[in-house]
């Protein structure tokens, strides 16, 4: 028997599952290495959400907060200026595993992960991502910010956030 989708919080044991799957989906230096994704687990697993389906993960989303949000700020991915209580959530990777893609799970994600974030009360959501996902995050309730100062992994990327209600 097989278990329908599970959302848990992230533990340190998930830390090499979630890089192989952080770097099979995303193109050398855009995929954060395992060390990275450790430290995000320890430092804020509140913001580290994974999806198992059938006991294994095989999707997550991780995220910081910070009062000041900029996006092209290169030392957040390492939770530089992290503050657990700051009202600004900022996604570093949304992220599933290639071989469970076109599922919905990445929707699956997204939703619970804006639900959580409104139930511990943060105001706003920010992810950067590629021209060609615009669009699907538009569908969840995203606004088109503007074309990101970085240059994260030599790739375009673009500003969006949600104001999440209270």
């Amino acid at each position: 028997m097989t278990t329908g989708p599970q959302f848990r919080d992230a533990v340190p044991a998930d830390a090499e599952r979630c890089y192989e799957i952080e770097s099979s989906a995303y193109e050398g230096d855009e995929a954060a290495t395992q060390e990275k994704i450790a430290l995000r687990i320890n430092q804020y697993p509140q913001g580290f959400l994974m999806l198992e389906v059938g006991g294994n993960i095989v999707g997550f989303i991780n995220s910081g907060c910070a009062e000041n949000v900029v996006m092209s700020d290169e030392a957040f991915k390492e939770l530089v200026g992290h503050d657990p209580d700051a009202d600004n959530v900022v996604i570093m990777s949304v992220v599933v595993d290639p071989a469970e893609q076109g599922k919905g799970y990445a929707a699956l994600l997204m939703r619970e992960f804006i639900a959580r974030m409104q139930a511990m009360g943060k105001k706003t959501i920010h992810l950067m991502c590629r021209e060609s996902h615009v669009g699907l995050y538009e569908k969840f309730g995203y606004r088109y910010v503007k074309p990101s100062d970085s240059d994260h992994g030599g790739v375009a990327w673009h500003e969006m956030v949600i104001a999440l209600s209270r």
